[in-house]
């Protein structure tokens, strides 16, 4: 019953914002899904993807929790294949469970790292997962286009498929930045990661005809500005044109445009790019909106249907849905030295 999982009705407006023990709370749903290994599924018994593996490793760092957090960058410097990529989804026993190839999930890591040094300043651990990190962004950059694009992904022992993906990219920009700062911090550079990086943005912010239409989906909304692509007027403009499209009042941020299917970590998301902007009100306000998804142990249901509030997928409660809630509250109330991880000041974007 959806009573039994999810927290009482609260209007975004008048809802308090997370405590810090309710956030940990969530940390804790997080941490207990971790296996010995580091991995961190779904959820119990669920799959596990780089890229959200890597974003609930980020949470886990929010809340002080490193040693968690160490343990899930092990895992996926032991899980990278020799060519220095990931496979997209693995089951909880450690088997291939798709062997598709996925840049963004691959380029992840430059972020995560990059956030695991700004909140424990351990330069031993950068160091110990260097070769990891420089492997991965190699392979990501031979995934470019001649416009600069990245291409989104290929089969194991196929060619790359022949596009790009506007969120894939924006999150790549992000990425190889962050990366590269942990070259300087180590006293290497790499100046391609940067030149890629800032190729990508003018692509982004001449027009979007080089990416794969994906306007049905939020994150194609929001995600060059909560990356940083898009900064200043233009990532206002770029929010405000699709408000009304996307975001459903009181209830959140639709994962797409013509269902009434809220999303907890897309809405979490928007509030991340909201703070990038600096419109700190109404990222509360979409934040506040996920208590809707709230469940008594803190984790967070990964979607509702309305009107009904159905839950869907079913009583499902997935890690990086909570991580995505913890890193949000993080850029409001700077919880962790990383709170402005995704925030941008234009002159020291790159």
């Amino acid at each position: 019953m959806l009573n039994d999982l999810s927290a009482k009705n609260v209007s975004a407006k008048t809802a308090d914002p997370l405590t810090l023990d309710e956030l940990s709370l969530t940390a804790e749903s997080i941490a207990k899904l971790q296996l010995p290994n580091g991995m961190i599924p779904w959820f119990e018994n669920g799959h596990c993807d780089p890229w959200n593996h890597v974003e609930t490793a980020m949470a886990l760092d929010v809340m002080g929790r490193h040693d968690n957090a160490r343990l899930a960058y092990e895992w996926l410097r032991t899980a990278q294949r020799s060519d220095g990529s990931w496979f997209n989804y693995f089951h909880s026993d450690g088997r291939v469970e798709e062997t598709k190839l996925d840049s963004n999930v691959c380029a992840y890591i430059g972020t995560g790292l990059w956030h695991h040094w700004l909140c424990t300043q351990d330069l031993g651990t950068l160091k110990h997962f260097w070769p990891m990190l420089e492997s991965a962004m190699t392979w990501v950059l031979k995934m470019r286009r001649s416009d600069g694009t990245i291409l989104w992904a290929r089969e194991e022992n196929e060619r790359p498929w022949d596009y790009a993906l506007l969120t894939g990219c924006s999150s790549i920009r992000h990425a190889l930045i962050s990366a590269s700062k942990i070259a300087a911090l180590l006293n290497t550079t790499r100046p391609e990661w940067i030149e890629t990086a800032a190729q990508i943005d003018l692509v982004i912010r001449s027009g979007r005809n080089a990416f794969e239409p994906k306007d049905r989906w939020a994150m194609d909304w929001y995600y060059p500005v909560l990356t940083g692509a898009l900064t200043g007027d233009a990532a206002k403009s770029r929010l405000a044109e699709q408000w009304d499209t996307f975001v459903m009042p009181e209830l959140g941020v639709r994962c797409v445009s013509d269902e009434p299917w809220v999303t907890a970590s897309e809405t979490a998301e928007c509030s991340l790019a909201y703070s990038a902007i600096g419109d700190f009100d109404t990222a509360q306000y979409l934040l506040n909106t996920t208590i809707q998804h709230r469940t008594i142990d803190g984790s967070y249901l990964t979607g509702l249907v309305y009107p009904n509030k159905v839950v869907f997928p079913t009583d499902e409660r997935s890690a990086y849905t909570g991580a995505a809630i913890i890193l949000a509250a993080d850029s409001l109330v700077d919880i962790s030295p990383a709170s402005r991880i995704f925030k941008y000041d234009e002159l020291d974007n790159y």
